[in-house]
């Protein structure tokens, strides 16, 4: 525990003393490149963070894009800066992606919007890199919907490697998620009805489970056994439905809540079981 307290200060020590530098030192000789607020399209909500290793390589490095969460219409990518630095130091060889998103709000739909957004990412990222990347989606929450809808439906270019799904709402039509404060929202905004296709509701179309098939991602979950916004239900829908489509995939619980997965022990357990799932010779 005592170390894990040190490691955490050390991570806002890094964050203060580096945020108008262009290069972050995260010890044991790693050190990434740094470019804040880059614009990826014409809206001022649509930026990033972009994290480099400052190493020389000479092959194609994958990227993880981390994605916010807030109920789809708040939150900040400032909110997971310290948790990707500290899966910085687990993965020193990867790129890192740290993004914002349009908001969904009663004026605007969050869907398409917010899946183009991490299409705008992605296309930003080959035309930088020079070539397409694998990408590994990693979000919380309305992040981790993301992730999955995206990774399990609209991955038309099949780069995306694995999804690690962090307390995200797999399927919209749970008796246990109607629960949720802001499920009207969700009804009536999350989804632009012009997109639906006839005879699926926005409820449907919006559940990532919905559009899991035999060549969907890898998929590792991370959910709260006392979670009351996204309840542990959520899981075993997920895992279903995975499992009969042979997909690999892992899934753990914590103790705690819908926002107690970023902390200790419960986000060191977290990383562990990431960098487990993505080592070979797990290949997909």
């Amino acid at each position: 525990m005592k170390k894990s307290v040190i490691f955490i200060a050390f991570l806002f020590f890094i964050f203060f003393t580096t945020c108008k530098e262009s290069k972050i030192n995260i010890g044991n000789n790693i050190s990434f490149n740094k470019e804040k607020n880059i614009q990826y399209g014409n809206n001022s909500e649509q930026v990033m963070d972009l994290y480099i290793p400052d190493t020389g390589f000479a092959g194609e490095r994958e990227v993880f894009i981390i994605i916010h969460g807030g109920g789809w219409r708040g939150g900040d990518k400032s909110q997971l800066t310290f948790f990707t630095l500290s899966m910085m130091q687990r993965f020193p060889d990867h790129i890192f992606v740290n993004m914002n998103y349009r908001l969904a709000s009663s004026m605007r739909y969050g869907i398409p919007n917010q899946i183009d957004d991490i299409k705008n990412v992605a296309a930003f990222l080959k035309e930088r890199l020079r070539y397409s990347p694998k990408l590994i989606l990693l979000g919380n929450s309305a992040g981790g919907h993301l992730s999955m809808l995206y990774g399990y439906h609209f991955n038309t270019d099949k780069n995306v490697k694995a999804v690690i799904n962090i307390v995200g709402p797999a399927d919209l039509s749970d008796v246990g998620f109607k629960n949720y404060e802001e499920y009207s929202f969700v009804e009536k905004y999350l989804v632009d009805p012009k997109i639906l296709p006839k005879g699926t509701s926005a409820v449907d179309f919006a559940s990532p489970v919905h559009w899991i098939n035999t060549t969907s991602p890898p998929t590792l979950s991370y959910y709260g056994k006392t979670d009351r916004v996204v309840p542990l239900s959520q899981n075993k829908i997920l895992d279903s439905v995975l499992t009969k489509n042979n997909i690999i995939h892992e899934s753990y619980e914590f103790n705690g809540g819908h926002l107690d997965w970023d902390k200790q022990p419960n986000n060191t357990f977290l990383i562990d079981k990431i960098e487990k799932f993505l080592k070979p010779p797990y290949k997909k």
